[in-house]
């Protein structure tokens, strides 16, 4: 097949490229690299350098794509609540140049990365895909205004669509510095500084986090499984959760607090009965497991 990554030069694009190609797919990046880095690119895929939010140049990249896998976003909260304008244009109006240009381009399925922080807090956990929403924050409903538009353009053009709500990814290549760092990343940069590690509030706040291996092969079978397509919603999670206490005690070393944040959502925990019926996924990186993979390379 031949696919569109956008996004495809960072975290979890470049997973997923590593993936489509493993597979035996054509891939073409788009990417501005401006939070991705050139050499995460497997040099197997063609890198166009462009921005999502100009439709001709997305256009350009659609030319010939049978699926495309949307990745390319500005994934943090707190930079869309310092920089609304900013994050939206990327993760609303240039996703939105995405669906018209499949759309134009005759693309068959487009698989959209979406955001479990559209749930924001809810009274009950699990997690599941026919709650109602409430963002907490401009990224949470960036995210989310992204999967109805995904919706709407299968419902009104007949473009193929599905929507993976993925929880706290980590995993190689996850960023550790500036405004796009996650906490295992901020963590595992701080150990390696010899800094103590910072822990916002209490520290007993959870996530439900979820390898990227995971994360890849659910967006692959998103892309190949004939019960999607109609703008579906579904959970990418690991199905258990883990305090930022309980990660500061696996990585090791003094820590320190911080004040804690309210825009976000004190705990997350996905069901992922959807995903299992509509995908055939499930999740196989355990959390001790992915932990190791990322501690053991410090150790030595």
């Amino acid at each position: 097949m031949k696919i569109l990554v956008t996004g495809g030069a960072g975290f979890v694009g470049s997973n997923l490229v590593d993936a489509l190609l493993a597979h035996g797919h054509s891939v073409r990046v788009l990417d501005n690299v401006s939070t991705g880095k050139r050499e995460n690119v497997n040099p197997g895929a063609e890198l166009v350098v462009g921005d999502i939010c100009d439709l001709e140049t997305v256009r350009k990249a659609m030319n010939g794509i049978e699926y495309v896998f949307h990745v390319a976003a500005i994934p943090r909260v707190p930079l869309s609540i310092e920089r609304p304008l900013e994050t939206h244009a990327a993760n609303v109006d240039g996703t939105l140049n995405v669906l018209v240009a499949a759309r134009d381009a005759k693309v068959r399925r487009v698989i959209y990365s979406a955001s479990s922080s559209a749930y924001g807090d809810q009274p009950t956990l699990p997690l599941r895909e026919d709650m109602r929403e409430h963002p907490l924050n401009p990224y949470a409903l960036q995210k989310w205004i992204g999967e109805h538009y995904c919706r709407l353009f299968s419902e009104l053009y007949g473009l193929e669509t599905v929507s993976l709500r993925y929880f706290n990814v980590y995993g190689p290549r996850m960023s550790s510095e500036g405004a796009y760092a996650t906490v295992i990343g901020i963590f595992l940069r701080q150990r390696k500084a010899g800094e103590p590690l910072s822990i916002a509030g209490d520290g007993e706040q959870t996530r439900d986090f979820t390898h990227v291996d995971d994360v890849v092969r659910a967006n692959i079978l998103a892309s190949e499984s004939n019960q999607v397509g109609k703008g579906e919603v579904i959970n990418i999670g690991a199905g258990e959760q883990h305090s930022v206490n309980e990660i500061a005690r696996m990585i090791g070393g003094p820590t320190t607090a911080i004040p804690a944040r309210n825009a976000e959502a004190r705990d997350t925990l996905a069901d992922v009965t959807r995903a299992r019926e509509l995908l055939g996924w499930s999740p196989a990186v355990s959390f001790s497991e992915g932990m190791n993979g990322l501690l053991a390379p410090k150790e030595q």
